[in-house]
């Protein structure tokens, strides 16, 4: 097994409310799971080689609970990534070179049953955790934005965070609202549901502590 280390931010929006039960060992509040998540790798490497500077993407779809299975997913990585690159991102992103359910990745490739062929594309992508704003851009495939939770009383940001110590994603994330569309080769959207922002730090054994 080849060891790798990533370390980056996250936004990631499903069509749960805010807070997401998924979060909490919950169900999915419309019975089914529909995902859009990027992250820019700010550093990171799969065994000698490099992966900094680079945006990977997913489209997820559960027709119940992800554990449940039955998922499909579509994948895009940077153009700019080269073939060792693209080879190593799609190992860690599929699963690959991790330890059983480890991280994110493992779990829910360990539940997909359709897997679109990835594709790379140019991949524009910006994220402030802490400010909880961030957008998605893949040319006639995807969009995705997050922007602050609003109070409906009188319209204040609202900032909430999750802990998850025993997480496979995260150790905090900021919560905040998301809107996402994706055109292909998977289809659906959400508007001003569950916006996750965090710091991520992951290994081949899980979440890297601290």
């Amino acid at each position: 097994m080849a060891y790798w280390k990533i370390r980056g931010r996250e936004l990631a929006n499903c069509n749960c409310e805010y807070g997401c039960n998924c979060q909490f060992g919950g169900l999915p509040d419309k019975g089914c799971c529909q995902a859009v998540f990027a992250m820019a790798i700010d550093e990171g490497f799969h065994g000698e080689t490099d992966l900094s500077g680079l945006n990977i993407a997913a489209v997820f779809r559960w027709p119940g609970a992800i554990h449940e299975g039955r998922g499909e997913c579509a994948a895009f990585v940077d153009e700019r990534a080269s073939p060792a690159q693209r080879q190593s991102i799609l190992t860690i992103m599929t699963g690959g070179d991790t330890d059983p359910f480890a991280t994110v990745f493992a779990v829910f490739a360990s539940t997909i049953e359709t897997m679109h062929e990835p594709q790379f594309l140019p991949i524009a992508f910006a994220v402030d955790v802490e400010g909880r704003r961030g957008h998605l851009h893949i040319a006639d495939r995807v969009e995705m934005s997050g922007v602050p939770i609003r109070s409906p009383v009188n319209g204040a940001q609202v900032r909430a965070q999750i802990r998850l110590p025993e997480g496979f994603e995260y150790e905090v994330a900021e919560i905040g609202s998301g809107t996402s569309r994706s055109i292909a080769p998977m289809q659906l959207e959400h508007t001003a549901t569950y916006g996750q922002f965090a710091h991520l730090h992951l290994d081949s054994h899980g979440v890297v502590k601290g």
